[in-house]
């Protein structure tokens, strides 16, 4: 919401506003109403709660007597969000042009991209590997458009898993479809719902290094079977596993572009940071796009 002046206006027959310029040693110059209301502006929208959407999996789902193509979302998710002092709102997957992405994208001031099935290997030039999921187009296109839309706007974003590796196909890198191939173990994929536990490092000097403060080396939460193969051109990488395989990856062009290939949803200590990060960056970016309205 954009306050106008008259939300702080002073009645005519009011000579001066010492309230108001107590601090101010020199005169004002200016109306007063506009000044007010450009400060209270700023001070709203630095503490009001910022809109983070969420990508979501469209999946056979069954609930009671209804088993029926449905979106839906873990619960952990969209709880870290507002833990972080954010709203979150779900984006399922659906028709999209760059027209809607955009359209949605302007309520937003924060998106994150979540974990979910494959990434068609056909847009990044493969042919599938047996043991690639069955492709999502239309999750894919959607979410494709809408991290690039996110890009193009400076909107602050987070990728998880899935969508680590979507934000590397999205800008022209490749996934190893099949980890165990290259690393001969299952280290990071136990199945059956269980996630596994595995070192990363972060690098210094980082945008995820700043986030994630004294925290340098420590146990994540891992469910994957592909990972990072040839790095996007305008990416960096940020951290590793002990084997050598990517674990996060940063846009140093935007204020706020972070993905990591576990899943820091499942609640540990230190990636808590990356949720309050998001949402902070989030925080700012809706100050500024109101002040600038």
């Amino acid at each position: 919401m954009v306050l106008s002046g008259s939300d702080f206006s002073v009645p005519e027959h009011v000579s001066s506003v010492p309230e108001l310029v107590s601090s101010v040693s020199e005169p004002v110059e200016g109306p007063v109403e506009g000044r007010a209301s450009t400060s209270s502006a700023t001070a709203r929208a630095a503490t009001a709660k910022p809109i983070i959407g969420l990508t979501t999996y469209l999946e056979q789902a069954q609930t009671g007597v209804w088993d029926v193509q449905a979106a839906f979302l873990p619960k952990v998710y969209f709880e870290a969000v507002t833990k972080a002092g954010g709203i979150a709102v779900l984006l399922p997957p659906q028709p999209v042009t760059d027209e809607i992405a955009a359209s949605i994208l302007s309520g937003l001031d924060g998106i994150i991209m979540t974990g979910g099935k494959d990434v068609d290997p056909a847009r990044y030039g493969q042919d599938a590997h047996p043991e690639t999921d069955e492709p999502r187009p239309d999750r894919d296109e959607w979410e494709d458009l809408l991290l690039r839309g996110a890009i193009d706007r400076e909107l602050p974003f987070l990728g998880i898993c899935r969508g680590a590796q979507l934000l590397n196909v999205a800008l022209g890198g490749t996934l190893t479809q099949h980890l165990p191939d290259v690393i001969g173990t299952t280290r990071y994929n136990l199945g059956y719902g269980k996630f596994a536990e595995n070192g990363v490092e972060i690098d210094e000097g980082t945008k995820l290094g700043e986030v994630l403060g004294e925290h340098r080396a420590f146990d994540v939460k891992s469910y994957h079977h592909q990972a990072i193969d040839d790095v996007a051109a305008p990416l960096v990488v940020t951290a590793r596993s002990n084997d050598g395989v990517i674990q996060a990856v940063e846009l140093p062009s935007v204020p706020f572009g972070l993905a990591v290939q576990w899943h820091p949803e499942q609640g540990a200590e230190e990636d808590a940071l990356l949720f309050e990060g998001l949402v902070g960056a989030a925080r700012q970016y809706r100050a500024t796009k109101e002040l600038s309205a």
